[in-house]
C-alpha cells in the first residue's frame, strides 16, 4: 500500500514480479510508434497560491505574493490563443490555496466565490466562450470539487510525480501519494478523461518510478480513462539545483512507461524539458501541449519550442506530426470520431459511458470560428499541421 492511500482510501497495490519485470525493460524492448501529435494551446496561470512547497517548484508564489487573475485577464489569454489557432485552454494551478492565502480567498469572496473551484468554473465558462476547450489541473481534488468543474472540461489532469516519500515534497504542507491517487480514482468514477504522469529525478529510486507507472495502470485497468501519461524530468531553475536525471535515465523510464501502459495511453515528454528527439524510439507518441502564445509558466527558464521544432524533431524520427484536441479522440462520441481514427475508443464512447459533457459537446459542433477550428483538427489526418 502506498502512503496515505488507506487514509484517502485508495485500495490499489502493484504486483512485485511486475515490479521486477519492468525494471529490466531497456528501449530495445519497445517499437518506435507510427505518429507523433501535440495539442496546441495556452497556459492560463489562475492562480499561485498553493498550499503545497515542493523544492523543485518555481511555479507557487508565497501568501501576500500569490497572484489571481481576473476573468477579464483570462478572457484576453484565451483570446488571444483562438486568434492564434490554439484549440485548449491549459488551466494551471497551485494546489487549492490554504488557509495562509487569507488575501486569495479574500479577493475570491468578492468575487463571490467561496472556492477556487467555483471560479475555475466561471473561468472555463469563458474559456469556452472565447473558443478554447479547458483542460484544468487544479492539483489534488475531492470528488465534490472535481464534479464541480469536469462538466465544463473537454479532459483534465494532475500529475502524480511519484508513488514515493521523497525530501523534495519536505515541510508541514507536503504532498501525499495517496491524495494523488485518490483525485485519478475520483476521475474515473465520474468518466473524466485525465491526464497524469511522473516527475524524473526529485529524489526517488528506480523500484519506485516502476511502482508509479504501475500504479496508473492499474487505476486506468479500472477505469479507462487516462488519456496519457507525461514522463517528466525535474529541470533546474531558482529553486532547485540538484540536478537533472541524464538521457539514459530517461530513456529508460520512458521505456519503462510504455511497456507498462496499454497501447491506448499516450506516452508524453515535454519538448522544452526533455530530449524528445531521443526518447521517440522508447515509445513517446506524443509531444504534449504546446503555445505559440504564452510562456510556460511552470517552468519559465525553458521555452516552447516553435512549430517548425516540433517538426523536426518528427523528421528526425521519419514520424508523421498531427494535431490534437485537448481530449484525445477515442473518448468522443462516434457520431464525433472521424473515419481515419483508429479504432482505439475507451469503453463505452459509443454511448455506455459519457466521456465528454452535454457542453464539450455542444462546443465540438457549435457554428462559427471555435466549432469549427476543432472539427478542422479532427479533420486533419497526421501529418498536416499547417493551419
Amino acid at each position: 500500500m502506498f502512503p496515505g492511500a488507506s487514509e484517502y482510501g485508495v485500495d490499489i497495490a502493484v504486483d512485485d514480479r511486475a515490479v521486477e519485470d519492468l525494471l529490466q525493460t531497456s528501449p530495445s524492448d519497445i517499437d518506435a510508434p507510427p505518429s507523433l501529435t501535440f495539442s496546441r494551446n495556452v497556459f492560463v496561470p489562475l492562480t499561485t497560491a498553493c498550499r503545497y512547497t515542493c523544492t523543485y517548484c518555481t511555479y507557487f508564489d508565497p501568501p501576500g505574493q500569490a497572484s489571481l487573475l481576473s476573468l477579464e485577464e483570462v478572457r484576453e489569454i484565451c483570446r488571444r490563443g483562438a486568434d492564434a489557432g490554439c484549440t485548449e485552454a491549459l488551466f494551471t494551478f497551485g494546489d487549492d490555496p490554504d488557509d495562509r492565502y487569507t488575501e486569495i480567498h479574500e479577493q475570491l469572496d468578492e468575487w463571490g466565490h467561496d472556492s477556487i473551484h467555483t471560479y475555475l468554473r466561471e473561468a472555463c465558462e469563458v474559456a469556452l466562450e472565447e473558443g478554447l476547450l479547458p483542460h484544468a489541473n487544479p492539483g489534488d481534488q475531492t470528488r465534490e470539487q472535481l464534479a464541480t468543474v469536469a462538466d465544463v472540461n473537454a479532459s483534465m489532469g494532475v500529475m502524480l510525480e511519484t508513488t514515493a516519500e521523497v525530501g523534495a515534497h519536505a515541510g508541514p504542507r507536503r504532498k501525499v501519494p495517496g491524495q494523488r491517487l485518490r483525485t485519478l480514482k475520483n476521475a474515473g468514477e465520474l468518466d473524466v478523461a485525465f491526464t497524469t504522469g511522473i516527475l524524473v529525478g526529485i529524489g526517488e529510486n528506480w523500484r519506485d518510478r516502476a511502482e508509479s507507472l504501475l500504479a496508473i495502470r492499474e487505476l486506468h485497468d479500472r477505469y479507462d480513462h487516462i488519456q496519457e501519461v507525461i514522463i517528466q524530468p525535474v529541470v533546474e531553475n531558482e529553486r532547485w539545483s540538484d540536478g537533472s536525471p541524464d538521457l539514459a535515465t530517461m530513456r529508460q523510464v520512458t521505456a519503462m512507461a510504455r511497456a507498462a501502459l496499454p497501447e491506448e495511453v499516450s506516452v508524453q515528454v515535454p519538448p522544452n524539458l526533455a530530449p524528445a528527439a531521443d526518447l521517440i524510439d522508447c515509445g513517446v507518441d506524443d509531444l504534449g501541449g504546446v503555445s505559440p502564445v504564452t510562456d510556460d509558466h511552470i517552468n519559465p527558464d525553458y521555452t516552447w519550442p516553435a512549430l517548425r521544432e516540433l517538426e523536426e524533431i518528427a523528421a528526425s524520427a521519419d514520424l508523421p506530426l498531427g494535431e490534437r484536441l485537448p481530449v484525445y479522440e477515442r473518448f468522443l462520441p462516434s457520431d464525433l470520431r472521424t473515419d481515419e481514427f483508429d479504432g482505439r475508443v475507451a469503453d463505452g464512447a459509443d454511448g455506455e459511458r459519457e466521456w465528454i459533457s452535454p457542453t464539450i459537446r455542444e462546443a465540438l459542433e457549435a457554428g462559427g470560428s471555435a466549432g469549427e477550428r476543432y472539427r478542422a483538427v479532427l479533420r486533419d489526418e497526421v501529418g498536416a499541421v499547417s493551419r
